[in-house]
């Protein structure tokens, strides 16, 4: 099963009101419009692409390891996922399959981190819930999401829903600010270029690791 096929399959759950999913139907069509609204801003546009330089990063890891791009991309092609955060269901499908495709993604030379506004505490839940075999890494008040061009503002409405759902973004990230990243794949060469973006605004949507095999493949050709 593809990795958009565990999404959907869940979306369909989630929106069927499947035990442990228990919420009011009220709550996809707000969900929808904030996601619909994301979109026709066209902030997923002006983020940053392949071709691009990528920004640079020092980041702790869910232990309080310090994490820098530099040093990753010393090793090899480095992917990078923006991961909103262990409350995320989607994000965590994600990471899961992820971190199934970590052999494959070894042998092609990559590391991979996962990067998250939320604080190492959430941090270190998402790799024990996950099982994962890749860092996640720490990124205060989406500093490194904003550079990308990733970071958004949740419209009031979302607040408000996300506070009856106890989603409790300023506890989770240690931030008052309530914003995050849009869900976002890269690839980056070693010499710092993006040669692999995916941005999407629609956080239901993401594509497969295998996605990314070919890009990996033609680095290692050319070194």
């Amino acid at each position: 099963m593809s990795l958009q096929d565990k999404l959907d399959a869940f979306r369909a759950d989630f929106k069927a009101g499947k035990p442990p999913f228990r919420v009011p139907p009220e709550v996809h069509p707000i969900m929808e419009r904030a996601t619909a609204e994301l979109i026709a801003s066209g902030q997923a546009a002006r983020a940053v692409k392949a071709g691009d330089q990528a920004p640079e990063f020092r980041l702790l890891d869910q232990d309080g390891n310090t994490m820098s791009s530099a040093d990753l991309l010393a090793r090899g092609p480095l992917v990078v996922t923006f991961y909103r955060g262990v409350w995320c269901p989607h994000g965590n499908i994600e990471l899961q399959a992820l971190n199934e495709a970590l052999p494959r993604l070894k042998d092609l030379g990559a590391n991979i981190v996962a990067i998250s506004p939320q604080t190492a505490v959430n941090s270190r839940e998402s790799v024990r819930i996950n099982q994962l075999g890749f860092p996640v890494l720490t990124d205060a008040k989406s500093e490194v999401a904003a550079a990308f061009g990733l970071r958004f503002n949740l419209p009031d409405y979302l607040i408000e829903l996300y506070k009856t759902l106890r989603n409790d973004l300023p506890a989770f990230n240690a931030d008052p600010s309530w914003t995050l990243p849009m869900p976002a794949r890269y690839v980056i060469a070693q010499s710092g270029v993006v040669v692999y973006s995916e941005v999407n605004p629609d956080y239901t949507q993401r594509p497969d690791p295998a996605e990314i095999y070919p890009v990996l493949e033609k680095a290692a050709r050319h070194g």
